[in-house]
This record gives C-alpha cells, sequence and structure tokens, in this order.
C-alpha cells in the first residue's frame, strides 16, 4: 500500500491558503527552498502539481482546489483529538470565540456567556460582530467560529440549528395615529402599508418576510429608514412615527423603558427563526461545543443568570453543580 508523510497535509495546507512558497514557508517556519523541496515531495505524494505559475504568480490546479476544504477538515479533526474533553481542560485554553449576531444577542445575552466562559474557559475570550458585516466565506476560512441570526439562506458547506422561533410584531410610540383609531375600524393590511415605516437591514440577497407578506396583498410600505438591528428599530420608533416590525421577545422586553405600544402584524408572517450556523470542521471540538450548547442554553432560558465562579466552585464541592 502506497503511504505518505502526513506532516505533508500541513505544508499542503500552507501552500493553498497562501498560493506562495515564500509565505507558507515564513507560516511553518522553514526555508524557501526547505519549502520547495516539501512542494515538490506534496506533488509526487498526490500526483498533481499542486501550484503552477501564471506570470509572476503561483495558481492551484483544479485538484488542489478540490482539497482545500477535506485538507482543512482532516487537519482540524487532528487537533480535536489533542483537544481537551473535561472541565479541567476547558480551563487551560486559550482562544478567541468570533460570533456573528443581531446587536440583541450581544447586548441581552453577552454577561450570561461572559460569566459562562469565566468559570469554564477564564483564558478564553468571546468577541461579537454585527451581523451585518458582509464576510462571505468567514466560517469556511476560519474567520468566525458562530453566525447567529435569522438569515434564510445558508452555506451548503456549513451545519446549522434553530436556536428559537418568534412571532414578528408592530412596535410605534404611545399615541401613534396608527393606534389612534375607533373600534370599528381595525388595523388593515392597508393601513398599516401606508404608514412610514423603519426596517432592520436584511441580509444581502434576502428579503424582509413583512414585504414578502404585504407583496402578496398586492401592498408596499415605504421604509424611511433602514438600521442594523431591531434595537436601533426600536429606539428609532420610540422618537417618530415611524412604525417597526421586529421580534415580539425584543419588542416586549423594551416597550416599557421606551413607550412603545405593541401590536399583532395584520399580514401572515411566518415564525421568525432564529439560527446559529458553523463549519462542520469544528463539530467535533470540545470548545467549540462548549459554545455551541451555551448560545442554546441562554437562548432556551432568557432568565438564565450564572452563578459567580466562587458561588460555582462551593457548589461543586457540596455536589450541587
Amino acid at each position: 500500500m502506497n503511504t505518505y508523510d502526513l506532516n505533508l497535509l500541513t505544508a499542503l495546507d500552507a501552500l493553498l491558503a497562501t498560493g506562495s512558497v515564500t509565505q507558507a514557508a515564513a507560516r511553518m517556519h522553514l526555508s524557501t527552498p526547505a519549502m520547495s523541496h516539501t512542494l515538490a515531495r506534496i506533488r509526487e505524494a498526490f500526483g498533481d502539481p499542486i501550484l503552477v505559475r501564471a506570470g509572476r504568480k503561483l495558481v492551484p490546479t483544479p485538484r488542489a482546489l478540490a482539497l482545500v476544504e477535506p485538507v482543512r477538515a482532516l487537519l482540524a479533526q487532528a487537533q480535536a483529538l489533542r483537544a481537551p474533553v473535561d472541565a479541567q481542560g476547558l480551563a487551560s485554553v486559550r482562544r478567541r470565540f468570533v460570533v456573528r449576531a443581531p446587536e440583541g444577542i450581544a447586548v441581552v445575552f453577552g454577561a450570561s456567556l461572559s460569566r459562562a466562559l469565566e468559570i469554564d474557559m477564564p483564558l478564553a475570550t468571546l468577541q461579537f460582530l454585527p451581523e451585518t458585516l458582509v464576510d462571505p466565506g468567514a466560517l469556511r476560512e476560519g474567520r468566525l467560529d458562530l453566525d447567529v441570526g435569522s438569515f434564510r439562506n445558508t452555506d451548503p458547506e456549513t451545519e446549522s440549528q434553530v436556536l428559537s422561533q418568534q412571532t414578528l410584531v408592530g412596535a410605534v410610540r404611545t399615541g401613534h395615529p396608527l393606534l389612534r383609531m375607533p373600534r370599528k375600524r381595525p388595523m388593515t393590511a392597508q393601513r398599516f402599508a401606508d404608514a412610514r415605516h423603519v426596517g432592520v437591514t436584511p441580509r444581502s440577497g434576502e428579503l424582509s418576510p413583512v414585504d414578502v407578506a404585504l407583496d402578496a396583498l398586492g401592498l408596499a410600505r415605504q421604509v424611511a429608514l433602514l438600521v442594523p438591528s431591531s434595537f436601533s428599530a426600536l429606539i428609532a420608533a420610540s422618537r417618530t412615527d415611524l412604525v417597526a416590525s421586529v421580534p415580539e421577545r425584543t419588542a416586549r422586553g423594551m416597550a416599557s423603558s421606551l413607550g412603545l405600544q405593541v401590536f399583532e402584524l395584520p399580514v401572515t408572517v411566518p415564525l421568525e427563526a432564529m439560527r446559529m450556523a458553523w463549519h462542520p470542521r469544528q463539530s467535533a471540538d470540545p470548545a467549540h461545543r462548549w459554545l455551541r450548547e451555551r448560545m442554546q442554553r441562554v437562548l432556551d432560558e432568557p432568565r438564565w443568570i450564572i452563578p459567580s465562579v466562587a458561588s460555582l466552585a462551593t457548589g461543586a464541592r457540596k455536589g450541587i453543580v
């Protein structure tokens, strides 16, 4: 049986990521001649040139492009074999988790997640990026650990899980003309569409479900202001005559403090699913699995309060945690 040095996979990954023998050598702390020799061994092992010259650049062959994801996945799985699998091991993990999520996730659940991180992975860091950040391939290429949002289009190369489902509702300032009407004049889709609205900027290539529902009735609303999050939309609605359409939990959670009235939308809108997505190479990683489980827990239990590190340690000694 033909065999080859599995260390070549690390070198191959560096070459495919950089497209340069010199840069790959620097990444692996080798000399350029040594990396050139390694590339020759890789070509022999795979029976393919892997990188070929095009002018001053090296470009990957079709075979090399097909190897990018399998090689990264294999290396990630190999790394996961050495990863800690218990609480004591997690405590030594030094890692920055990068999560793209709606603003509300960081505002409402960031503190609980931070406390949980302090308890189980005190050397790790959690960074939130705005949902509006456009970075194609971020999960696939490792710039993002977790993508959270109400997105409907998912990359077929990623895994995803529904975290929660919420109804969309309308929200306006107290005394808004839209709700100042006789009881015999119920809210209609036409009156709703005729109002001026504040919309939440959808992800690239997606439409608001409210607009889709109105379009099915031959109606369209005027979105006078677009903002990056439901929180921003509610704040704008509280200070103007704009109408916000946002997830019910967010609207009712902020209604009292902002002086908002929440109402049922006069159109049929599907439930808004909150999802999280990640790349399959992260699935078996204990630290990443911890992040996914905690994210699921805080969304399942909005009132979940993380105990202090000291009280958790005391509980563990008493066998009650």
